[in-house]
C-alpha cells in the first residue's frame, strides 16, 4: 500500500463520508479514492460492515401512537352549540321569557364550565404526550451518541476481533469479541447460544495467570454489542455453563469455549 493510500486512509474522511458529514469536494475526492484503488473500496466496505452491526445491534422501536393520540385528544373537543333565545311580542310573556332566559344562562353557564374543565383535563393530556415524546427524542438521541461510540470504536485500529465458537458441548455457540487495550474497553458480541436448562446459564470469564475472573451472564437476549469489563493482561477468554444466576468459580468441565488473546 502507498503512502498516499495510506495517509487518505489515516485521514478520517472515509469515516465522514459513511456518515454523511463530508463537503462537496471531500465527497468527490472519497468517491474518486474508491473508484481507483480496491484498499479503498475494502476499507470502506468494512466501515460499511461494521456501521450495519453497530446499527441493527442497538435498534431501537420508534414511540407508538404518540402522534395519534395527539391528534385524537384535539378533534374529540366538542363545539358547544349557542342556543339562540326566542322573541316575544306579548308583553305578558316578559316574566316567562326572563325565567327561561335565567334557566339558559344559568345551564349554559354550567356547560361551559364543564366543557373547559374538560379541555383544561384534554390539554395536560396533550402537553404530558409532548413531554413524553421529547424525553424519547432525548433518550434516542443519547443511545445514537452510544452507537456512534461503539461504531469508532470497532473501527479503531487499536480494536482486536476474536471470534468464540463453541465445542463439542455447544457446537452452535458463536460470540464476537472486540477489546481495545490501549482504550482499555471490552465488548461482546452475541451472535448464537443453543438453548439451555432452565436452571443453568452461560458465563463468560477473563484467564490470567492462575485465575478466572467473571466478565458476567451471557444471554441469548442480548444479542446486541454491550460493554463487558476490561481485564488487564488477560491471556485468554472462557465461556462455561453454570447454574442459574452465575458462579463464584469457573466450571472448567463444562467449558464450551475458550480463545487465547493477543
Amino acid at each position: 500500500m502507498n503512502a498516499k493510500i495510506t495517509t487518505f486512509l489515516n485521514s478520517g474522511l472515509l469515516e465522514k463520508y459513511l456518515l454523511g458529514e463530508t463537503t462537496s469536494a471531500e465527497t468527490e475526492m472519497v468517491e474518486s479514492y474508491i473508484s481507483k484503488y480496491p484498499e479503498v473500496q475494502n476499507f470502506y466496505n468494512t466501515l460499511q460492515y461494521n456501521l450495519e452491526i453497530v446499527t441493527k445491534s442497538n435498534a431501537v422501536e420508534a414511540p407508538k401512537n404518540i402522534l395519534d393520540n395527539i391528534l385524537d385528544e384535539l378533534d374529540d373537543t366538542p363545539v358547544v352549540p349557542l342556543n339562540a333565545t326566542k322573541k316575544y311580542k306579548s308583553w305578558y310573556k316578559l316574566s316567562i321569557a326572563a325565567s327561561i332566559a335565567a334557566f339558559l344562562f344559568a345551564g349554559t353557564s354550567y356547560l361551559f364550565y364543564q366543557q373547559n374543565q374538560k379541555l383544561n383535563e384534554e390539554n395536560q393530556v396533550v402537553v404530558d404526550e409532548i413531554f413524553d415524546l421529547r424525553s424519547d427524542i432525548e433518550a434516542n438521541n443519547k443511545k445514537l451518541d452510544e452507537v456512534m461510540d461503539q461504531f469508532m470504536e470497532l473501527n479503531d485500529p487499536n480494536t482486536y476481533k476474536y471470534i468464540i465458537q463453541g465445542n463439542s458441548l455447544a457446537k452452535d455457540l458463536k460470540t464476537v469479541a472486540y477489546i481495545n487495550p490501549k482504550e482499555k474497553t471490552s465488548m461482546i458480541d452475541v451472535v448464537s447460544l443453543p438453548e439451555l436448562p432452565e436452571e443453568q446459564c452461560y458465563q463468560i470469564w477473563a484467564e490470567l495467570q492462575g485465575k478466572m475472573v467473571s466478565l458476567g451472564i451471557l444471554s441469548e437476549a442480548d444479542r446486541q454489542l454491550k460493554m463487558i469489563p476490561y481485564t488487564e493482561d488477560a491471556l485468554a477468554l472462557n465461556i462455561t455453563i453454570e447454574p442459574k444466576g452465575g458462579n463464584t468459580r469457573a466450571s472448567l468441565d463444562h467449558m464450551v469455549a475458550e480463545i487465547e488473546l493477543h
